[in-house]
């Protein structure tokens, strides 16, 4: 590419770049026993709640798996056509005879689990409360193609660091709520669920569990989540934490230093080689959902490919993940159909002026860096986003899905960046 054409590039990159605008228990439910995975009406109350999917929908699952119709093979050797077929069918192979559904239930019922309504919608979050006084609050939020799984593996070392390398003092009560569309929370019937009403919606659950003090952290979408808790700032949010930044200069600098020279380049890949998926949410999210929701495949290679890309691997997304853990969340697509709801965030947001900057934050802002994400901005466009940046650090493994990926490091992060927000 010529340096005309890279400055050109770069300029329709800053475009997308909009900012984000400022701004008592029940008996617990389980899914109905049938094909359709029906959810139980939400109320005010907080309602216990426990994942079991019918097994007529593993059934249909297996048996679609075994009617797969695949394509020819890729004409090159790498991804650059997208997921490989000899990949693509290993994986579903796995899917068909190996993974356990049921071991997933079991993992993830252990952690208590509710549905309230909020703003009409019913929201599902895990509430884990930590055994230690004086535990701080914190409200996980995932992202797109990622999902409450991938947070479980920090639930424990957050919620009990004595048990885990850490101290007493550094202990969280932790709330991962699924985003609406996603998982276990309602599908949105109106438009309207951008991440500004998200962040008011976590804002009032938060105040429905009673936490008067509490903190923040999310990455992509959970990100775009965050970044707007930042602007709408609910009562009892003190501060906040990211694992991709979305702070972008009003113009590239013409002398960038390497850190920008390096951001610069990997938004501009990820502008020009990656950005199909994006564009096909943001724009017909209920195309899509007809082909992923339709083909147990289709949604399985979508997400798939995200996790090659994306992770800290050299080469294979299981360098980073396992095929179970990838799975796990695969299945939680499929088995909740949201392929078109969880893809309309995109479409919510890029209506509403969601972007890859969020603007000027005025609440304590922190960051940690994970050395394979899409790109990492450089601190000194953080410090000008964030007057109160209290927090920065650049860590040497992991990629997009931080928690999911490094578990230790996460949470390591958790307690060094919210040591003194306590």
């Amino acid at each position: 590419m010529t340096d005309q054409s890279t400055v050109a590039t770069r300029r329709r990159l800053l475009k997308l770049a909009v900012a984000l605008p400022a701004v008592a228990s029940l008996a617990p439910h389980a899914i109905a026993a049938s094909q359709t995975l029906d959810l139980p009406p939400a109320t005010g109350d907080v309602t216990p709640f426990k994942v079991t999917v019918p097994q007529a929908a593993i059934d249909d699952l297996k048996r679609r798996l075994k009617n797969t119709r695949w394509p020819e093979s890729e004409t090159v050797s790498d991804w650059s056509q997208g997921v490989p077929l000899q990949k693509a069918k290993a994986l579903v192979a796995y899917w068909t005879n190996k993974y356990d559904w049921r071991k997933f239930e079991t993992r993830i019922n252990a952690f208590p689990q509710f549905r309230t309504e909020i703003d009409g919608l019913g929201i599902h979050f895990i509430h884990v409360k930590s055994k230690h006084e004086n535990a701080l609050p914190i409200i996980l939020t995932h992202g797109w193609p990622g999902s409450i799984v991938e947070f479980l593996k920090v639930i424990e070392p957050l919620t009990d660091p004595t048990a885990h390398g850490g101290k007493a003092e550094d202990a969280f009560h932790v709330v991962i709520p699924s985003q609406p569309g996603f998982g276990f929370s309602d599908k949105p019937t109106s438009e309207g669920w951008t991440v500004v009403r998200t962040a008011k919606a976590w804002g009032e659950l938060m105040k429905r569990l009673g936490y008067d003090n509490w903190v923040a952290q999310g990455g992509d979408w959970g990100s775009g989540v965050t970044h707007a808790l930042g602007h709408v700032r609910p009562e009892g949010l003190v501060a906040a934490h990211v694992n991709w930044p979305l702070v972008f200069p009003e113009t590239f600098p013409d002398n960038p230093t390497p850190d920008e020279r390096a951001a610069m380049d990997a938004a501009t890949k990820f502008a020009t080689d990656q950005f199909g998926y994006f564009k096909e949410q943001a724009t017909r999210p209920q195309t899509i959902g007809y082909l992923l929701a339709d083909s147990p495949v289709g949604q399985a290679t979508w997400i798939y490919e995200k996790f090659q890309a994306w992770t800290d691997n050299r080469g294979e997304p299981e360098d980073a993940l396992t095929i179970d853990e990838m799975l796990d969340d695969i299945s939680l697509y499929w088995f909740t159909d949201t392929a078109a709801s969880s893809a309309r965030i995109y479409w919510e947001n890029a209506r509403n002026g969601g972007g890859f900057d969020a603007g000027r934050i005025e609440l304590p802002m922190a960051a940690t860096i994970f050395p394979k994400e899409i790109y990492r901005a450089p601190k000194t466009w953080a410090e000008a986003h964030w007057p109160n940046l209290f927090y920065w650090n650049e860590v040497d493994k992991g990629g997009h899905f931080a928690a999911f990926e490094q578990p230790k490091i996460f949470t390591e992060e958790m307690r060094n960046a919210f040591r003194s927000m306590r």
